[in-house]
């Protein structure tokens, strides 16, 4: 049996099954949706199915997403962990994106977030890139005040190297880390025992390989057994693999989430997770 809960940063207990909200925005993470309304429905339904844990960034849209994130749950949101990034700037569709992780900025990000999520801290507030235009250690100090000047619960970081995190902890408790990571893309294998090792969450982006999952024999056989698609079973893969993995799937579709959400009932067997750990030398048909 795999657990179905996590203790983020060792005082925020939550389902491991949460909610991605990178498409919440218009097409290509750029402006609003076309149905707003909607949009704010799909959160409202995942809080409804035992969401507690809502991933999203200020670059989403920008900024759309968690504005949406923001009107669905108020004034529910007291109820529901959401985490929420900076260092990323968006100027235009994918992928008109830039690194700015200075002080500066990072101030007027987390700023924004602020009120934009209407509270006056962040449960999860996560480095969402290294810049290598600046000194890593202006960003790390600039991160540990604002988590000093209360305005952070807790820190966490995306895209790094065991070694990055390393370096991480030496200015503040690093409590996740959200590197892509699927069932078929496990170069942060590294990463992730590293996580494990340290009661370090583990986030997976592109946790279902961006819906790409190709054709494997493995992933078909146990999703027929269990009555279910293949990527319910790639995300019931991540749960079991490792239980400091906290799943952020995301959709804009109702319907979709409804599916994600039953891989956290999901039991696969010992010969199960065999058949699928291989999956990662095998090349999809």
């Amino acid at each position: 049996m795999t657990k179905n809960t996590f203790a983020l940063g060792g005082d925020l207990t939550i389902n491991r099954v949460g909610f991605g909200a990178m498409r919440l925005t218009g097409p290509e993470q750029w402006g609003m949706p076309a149905d707003p309304e909607a949009a704010k429905n799909v959160v409202r339904r995942a809080v409804e199915l035992g969401v507690d844990f809502i991933d999203t960034a200020d670059q989403y849209g920008p900024f759309t997403s968690e504005q949406i994130v923001a009107d669905a749950l108020d004034p529910r949101s007291e109820n529901v962990v959401v985490a929420t990034k900076g260092g990323l700037v968006r100027f235009g569709p994918n992928p008109q994106l830039k690194n700015d992780a200075t002080p500066q900025h990072l101030r007027d990000a987390l700023d924004g977030s602020l009120r934009r999520l209407k509270t006056d801290r962040i449960d999860l507030y996560q480095l969402h890139r290294i810049d290598p235009e600046i000194p890593v250690e202006a960003t790390l100090e600039f991160l540990r005040s604002a988590q000093d000047a209360g305005k952070v619960r807790h820190l966490g970081l995306s895209e790094v190297t065991v070694d990055e995190i390393k370096k991480a902890q030496k200015f503040f408790k690093v409590t996740s880390v959200q590197n892509r990571y699927s069932i078929g893309e496990r170069a942060a294998e590294p990463v992730l025992e590293y996580c494990q090792a340290n009661g370090i969450a583990f986030i997976p982006w592109f946790p279902i390989g961006g819906g790409d999952m190709g054709e494997h024999d493995a992933l078909s056989d146990v999703a027929e057994a269990h009555s279910t698609g293949i990527r319910q079973i790639a995300l019931a893969w991540l749960l079991h693999h490792a239980e400091n993995i906290l799943l952020i799937p995301g959709t804009s579709s109702v319907g979709h989430l409804e599916q994600n959400m039953t891989a956290g009932a999901l039991q696969l067997s010992a010969v199960e997770m065999a058949a699928l750990d291989a999956l990662s030398a095998e090349p999809s048909k």
